[in-house]
């Protein structure tokens, strides 16, 4: 995950299970933009549905994944 300044801050697993399961849901209709890296992206994304959700950022994602997703 990452910070407003791009700045690389990867979420533990126990962290990250509990921001996908417990504080994603809670939040997620108001997500306005988000910056994903390749390894907690798909967790992420999945977590919640995001209907205001304008901007979307994946970092450090090699040309093989990014092909895959917009295939």
């Amino acid at each position: 995950m990452f910070t407003r300044q791009q700045t690389s801050s990867p979420l533990s697993d126990p962290i990250l299970d509990r921001f996908c399961s417990e504080i994603l849901p809670e939040i997620g209709h108001r997500i306005k933009t988000l910056y994903l890296e390749r390894t907690s992206m798909e967790r992420i994304l999945h977590a919640t549905n995001y209907p205001n959700l304008n901007n979307l950022s994946l970092c450090h994602i090699d040309s093989e994944v990014a092909k895959s997703l917009f295939d």
